[in-house]
Parts: C-alpha cells; sequence; structure tokens
C-alpha cells in the first residue's frame, strides 16, 4: 500500500506554516512516519515529534487518510485545554474534516466527522466516549498523552472510554513524566537494566527538527543577582542567585527573585524587552511572553511592562472566559507582549512568539520543555529563539539539555548492597515537582517574605556551551548580547557568542581592579554547583569539625556556633557554598595552629 493519497483532500495551504518550499506538501518526518504507519497498519501508535515541529497536521493527514479509506468512520481528538481543543477544530475544518468542540452528550450532528474534548471532560463521562467508540469504528488522537497519567482518574478514565476504539493515535513533544505514573495505550519495554521506558513508534527530536530548520535555534539568557528574604521564623537570609544552597533556599531565593516589588523582574523585563526591540528589526512581528506562577503575579508583570514599554500587555488568565480569543488576537496581531499563567505552556499555536520570560517556579523537565517549545516553531530560515531565565541549577540544566530525548521511565534502578543515600531528599523533590506540575502556583508553599532583590547578567546557554562574564543590567556588556540580531543560521549565532564574550573579557582585561567588581571568569569556567555536590561540601565541613572536636576538647555546636560567629552567615544547613567553603578554611586554619 502507498502513501499516494495521504493529500487526497488536503489544502494546497495546508501545513500553512510549513517550512520554506514545501507549503504543499509534508515534511520530511511527517511522511516517514505515514509511510510507517501506513506499512504497518498498528491499532496503537505513539508519535513522539519536539514542540513546533507540526504534530497537528501530521496527525490530520493520517485522520484524512483513515477516513478517505474508510478504515475509520469518525475521529475524537482529545486535548489538555479548552483553548486547544478548539484549536484543532479549526485545523481540521482546513482540511474539510469537521469537529464539534462543543460536544457534550447525545447524538452528534450529520454536518460532523468526529469531536474535539478535554481530559477533563473525559473525566467526567467516560461511559459516553465508550458508547461512541463502540457505536461506529473511531480514531482517537490523544494530543499529548502524557497528561492522561496526571492522576489515576484521567488515565483510567481514557482507558475505559477509548479502549474500544479501532485506532489510537498517541501524540507528545514531551514522553516523560517527573512520576512514575504509566501512561495509557502506550507501550513500554524492558532494558537489560530492567527498567521499563515508554518506546513510541516514531520519534522526531528538537537536534532533528534544528537540523532541518524547522525549528528554531534558542539562546538563553541567565541572570542571576544578590536576594534578601526573611523565613518564616523571622530569620532574614540573603544568598546569590545560582551559588549551591538548600533545595528550601534555592527555592526561597528563586521566588524573591520573581517578586515583582523587588528589581530583578523589572531588569530582566528591561533586558527581555530590548531583545525583543532588537528582533523585531529582522522579523517586525515578533512578540514576547511572560510565563509567571500565578495571577497575582501576572498580573503585577503586566503593569511592569506597562510602565517599562508605554505598551499594554495582553493578560491571560486560565479563568477568564475571553482567554481562547485573547490568545487568537494576540497570535493574529503585531502586539509586543503577553503575559499569561500556565494556558500558553502547551501546545497553543503563536508561531511569533520569539522572546520569553520564565518567571515561574516550576521546575520539572516535562513543564520547561512544554514552556521552551512555545518559541521555537520557525516561520522561515533564520529565526533565533530568545528565553531569559533565572540562574537556578535545574533551569540551567534542561536548557543545555535541550537536545537530549527522553523517555517515560517506570522503574527506578536499585542499587545492590547500599542504601542510596539521596533517596528520602528525592522522594521528597519528586513529590514537591508533582505539586508543582499540577498546580498553577497559587499556593502558600514555604511561608517566606521577599526583601530585595537585583539583576546581573549571568551567562547566555546556547548548543549545550555556556558564553560570557557576569555583567551589570543596563551595562554595555549586557546590550552586546543582547544585540545579537534576530536572524542566524545556528552555526553563526554560536560564532558571534564566542566573539562577543572574546570581546568581554578583553574589555574585562584593561579595566582597574577597583571597576572589576563583578565575578571575573567566562561562563564556562563558571559553573553552577549542583544540590548533590553543595552536600558534600557539608558532609566535609562536618567531617573537620569532627576532627577538630578531638583536638580542642570543645563540642561539635560550640565550634559550629564560633564558626557562623567568625564566617558569618546562617546555620550550615542554610549556608551557601562561599559560605562553607569559608568555615572550612577557617577550621583548617584553627587545627594548623593546634599543631
Amino acid at each position: 500500500m502507498t502513501t499516494t493519497t495521504t493529500n487526497h483532500h488536503l489544502s494546497p495551504a495546508f501545513p500553512g506554516r510549513a517550512p520554506w518550499g514545501t507549503a504543499n506538501k509534508l515534511r520530511a518526518w511527517q511522511q516517514g512516519a505515514m509511510e510507517k504507519y501506513v506499512q504497518e497498519q498498528p491499532r496503537d501508535f505513539l508519535a513522539v515529534a519536539t514542540p513546533g515541529a507540526g504534530k497537528t497536521t501530521f496527525a490530520l493527514t493520517l485522520a484524512s487518510w483513515l477516513l478517505h479509506h474508510h478504515v475509520v468512520q469518525q475521529v475524537t481528538v482529545v486535548a489538555p485545554t479548552e483553548h486547544l481543543k478548539k484549536q484543532w477544530a479549526e485545523a481540521a475544518a482546513r482540511i474539510g474534516i469537521k469537529l464539534d468542540p462543543e460536544y457534550s452528550a447525545g447524538p452528534l450532528g450529520r454536518e460532523y466527522h468526529g469531536v474535539a474534548v478535554t481530559y477533563a471532560g473525559v473525566g467526567v463521562r467516560p461511559m459516553l466516549h465508550r458508547n461512541r467508540s463502540e457505536q461506529r469504528k473511531t480514531l482517537v488522537i490523544l494530543d499529548e498523552i502524557h497528561h492522561a497519567g496526571d492522576s489515576r482518574s484521567w488515565g483510567e478514565a481514557c482507558q475505559e472510554a477509548f479502549e474500544p476504539a479501532t485506532r489510537r493515535l498517541c501524540l507528545t513533544g514531551t514522553p516523560f513524566r517527573s512520576d512514575t505514573n504509566p501512561i495509557p495505550f502506550v507501550t513500554y519495554e524492558e532494558g537489560n537494566d530492567g527498567i521499563r521506558r515508554s518506546s513510541a513508534d516514531y520519534t522526531y527530536g528538537y537536534g532533528n527538527a534544528l537540523s532541518d530548520g524547522v525549528v528554531r535555534p534558542v539562546i538563553f539568557l541567565s541572570y542571576s543577582g544578590n536576594m534578601r528574604w526573611r523565613t518564616k521564623a523571622g530569620d532574614e537570609l540573603e544568598a546569590r542567585l545560582g551559588e549551591p544552597m538548600t533545595k528550601d533556599a534555592v527555592s526561597q531565593a528563586w521566588r524573591t527573585a520573581l517578586d515583582p516589588r523587588g528589581d530583578w523582574m523589572p531588569n530582566v523585563l528591561r533586558a527581555a524587552d530590548r531583545r525583543l526591540t532588537e528582533v523585531r528589526k529582522s522579523i517586525p512581528d515578533a512578540g514576547a511572553l511572560v510565563i509567571a506562577s500565578d495571577q497575582e503575579s501576572a498580573r503585577a508583570y503586566a503593569k511592569l511592562i506597562r510602565e517599562i514599554t508605554g505598551e499594554g500587555a495582553t493578560l491571560v488568565l486560565s479563568d477568564d472566559t475571553g482567554a481562547s480569543q485573547r490568545i487568537d488576537d494576540f497570535a493574529q496581531g503585531d502586539a509586543r507582549w503577553m503575559v499569561a499563567v500556565r494556558m500558553v505552556s502547551e501546545g497553543v499555536d503563536v508561531p511569533r512568539l520569539a522572546v520569553g520570560v520564565y518567571a515561574t517556579t516550576i521546575s520539572t523537565p516535562l513543564f520547561f520543555a512544554q514552556a521552551v517549545g512555545r518559541f521555537v516553531r520557525s516561520r522561515r530560515r533564520g529565526e533565533t529563539a530568545s528565553v531569559f531565565l533565572p540562574t537556578v541549577p535545574n533551569l540551567l540544566t534542561f536548557a543545555n539539555e535541550m537536545e537530549v530525548e527522553r523517555d517515560h521511565v517506570l522503574d527506578k534502578p536499585k542499587k545492590e548492597g547500599e542504601e542510596d543515600p539521596y533517596a528520602e531528599e528525592d522522594k521528597l523533590l519528586a513529590e514537591a515537582e508533582r505539586q508543582q506540575d499540577e498546580d498553577t502556583g497559587s499556593d502558600d508553599q514555604l511561608s517566606f517574605e521577599a526583601l530585595e532583590s537585583d539583576a546581573v547578567f549571568d551567562r547566555v546557554l546556547y548548543n549545550n556551551a555556556e558564553f560570557g562574564m557576569q555583567a551589570h543590567a543596563g551595562s554595555e556588556e549586557e546590550q552586546d548580547y543582547l544585540g545579537i540580531p534576530g536572524l542566524l543560521e545556528p552555526e553563526q549565532v554560536e560564532l558571534l557568542l564566542q566573539k562577543r564574550q572574546a570581546r568581554q573579557i578583553a574589555h574585562s582585561r584593561k579595566r582597574p581592579d577597583a571597576e572589576a567588581d563583578l565575578l571575573e571568569l567566562p561562563a564556562e569556567r563558571r559553573p553552577v554547583v549542583t544540590h548533590k555536590e553543595l552536600l558534600e561540601l557539608r558532609k566535609q565541613l562536618n567531617t573537620l569539625v569532627g576532627a577538630y572536636v578531638h583536638q580542642s576538647g570543645k563540642p561539635h555546636g560550640v565550634i559550629h556556633t564560633e564558626l557562623r560567629r567568625v564566617c558569618g552567615g546562617p546555620p550550615s544547613a542554610e549556608a551557601t557554598a562561599g559560605q562553607l567553603n569559608e568555615r572550612i578554611k577557617k577550621v583548617r586554619e584553627w587545627a594548623t595552629r593546634m599543631k
């Protein structure tokens, strides 16, 4: 069987945003996935394609083929959100497939080929959809299928509703979750290590899409700065964003940076707006998006943008009945800024978005990948995307792993003969991530009060490499990186970043020592230390203190208190790497004197 009829009744303009020169045909990966499907004719098919690659086009082309060849008689699309449900119906209508996005119950109008519903809707009435699947041969398209593992109820409802379906097509840009809930209709295969991982039928990763010019290269601009906050106990803590510290302190420093009343957010928004101005010289309708933690913050950021730019920002709140229309209006217009909480993090198609500000504390790889996916949809060759981040180790790791293809892992490897010292901590972290992945961030996490923040340009991350030295917000050095042209080939981006860093280092060497008040090290020599490395520092300090106990005869507590008095800073559990190193140095000094 051939695929010559796959475009049987597709509009010549479909897909509307195909890469240059292929507006009337499928992209190579879409054609390849179609050929594999048509050849194998599987009941279940999992297609993994990076955000922005064109999963909708592939799915609707396949639906058209299956309807045309009478393999199925109707189509059901299941999407994560109300907005995406309507977006699917609109895309399907462009190629002659009519889906009812308002369907709730009862018989379907004769003019429709099927329905578009949400996972939540299926969760409420699984038997309704099971009956529809049993009555007529049905193709079910499960968009961003990982959502079916979000909660037991959604997964079980999908399993019950679509178990009788003739064909099931699962789509995702992120085939992994932060938990180990199995995803319905996804095949898991056990590896040699005994761990079960999801197995995709067709994969098209970010690296391949970048090589093909289907997606934009992403430049990540990371900002550090000093944060000061008050804990629930009333203690005032201060830390530099990006320095290794406890998980709680990282969370509080991060939230302090995102507080709209401090200086970090206004400075980062100002930098992002300057970057947007530069990008719009090459891409006149380029837009920018702030992804906020909660509605209160989103409103405050929109107010800051008005103060900084003199223009209002499109505000998208998930409980606002006009949210979908606002997104559509922004997508079709040329306004500069949009601020949203979560709704725009996944699947929403606004191809002109080219600049992003990651202003949320959600730290799961799934959410990060989907959020960055909003900016990578390429419309013409040479477009670049720019995403502004706080210098937080997790986020920088995700940014450096953009091209890593992941599978959903069901099992955790077990260590033989020894206990995992981080098992409990990993469990707590997974629990925190799971809550963050499901909530909008409006809940009161660790109680604290943000007092003060400032912003410092820290580094640029691109293609798994880091560039730049720290620079003050608003400085010429920062502007050097913000002013990179918006239209460049991927290899040109890297070359330009290397030149910018070399120029910054040369300027730095000419400055008097008195002016060198920031960390004078290139980014690649300035790694962000991981949380586990911080634990090693604390372990090293405790070992040295234990040795000094035997030398001095003083109790542990007395020595730790004296170290805090001499070196300053909070207890060891809350101290930064710099503070721990100072104490290690000091206790060694004391031990040497006693010899």
